[in-house]
């Protein structure tokens, strides 16, 4: 079957592609696991959906790009305002706070993940994985969630006593 396509100027290298899908969607596994078990809003489906697409678009790209290297960033321009927007929909503002920033940085790295996968770029790939799920995981202690200045009342700590209410 392939005989013919291969007639036709279709060459098919469906092995190879999925390959490197299957290392996209492996290096996001850690940083989906770490958010995942940390209840985020994005997790385990959303990360490595996000690297293979990266990657997907990419690898689809190579046929229209023609190795241009302008073509190709602007391939991977959309990819970064494209998954840009995705990590922008993690973002909650609150009233005293804002969360999902964490998440949205993640889902950033993630599709540089799997758009270095898709270009080639094994090694980047994988530092990126690495310092992506070590920074969810090392900061943890450093990190002051939680910590607000504003007591109950809604009023700045010496607010109270020194406007009492009239």
């Amino acid at each position: 079957m392939t005989d013919w396509l291969g007639n036709v100027g279709v060459h098919m290298d469906l092995l190879r592609n999925l390959a490197v899908l299957v290392v996209a969607y492996v290096l996001a596994l850690p940083i989906a696991w770490d958010r995942e078990r940390n209840e985020r809003s994005a997790g385990l489906r959303t990360f490595p959906l996000v690297a293979i697409a990266a990657c997907g678009f990419i690898q689809a790209a190579e046929t229209v790009t023609h190795e241009s290297a302008e073509a190709t960033a602007r391939i991977v321009e959309g990819i970064i305002n494209g998954v840009g927007f995705i990590g922008g929909g993690a973002i909650l503002v609150g009233k005293a706070s804002i969360r999902g920033t964490a998440t949205a940085a993640s889902l950033w790295a993630t599709g540089a993940i799997g758009a270095a996968v898709g270009l080639g770029a094994y090694e980047t790939a994988v530092v990126l994985s690495i310092a992506t799920f070590a920074t969810l995981r090392l900061m943890i202690p450093f990190k002051a969630e939680g910590k607000d200045e504003r007591d109950t009342s809604g009023a700045r700590p010496n607010e109270a006593t020194d406007n009492p209410p009239r």
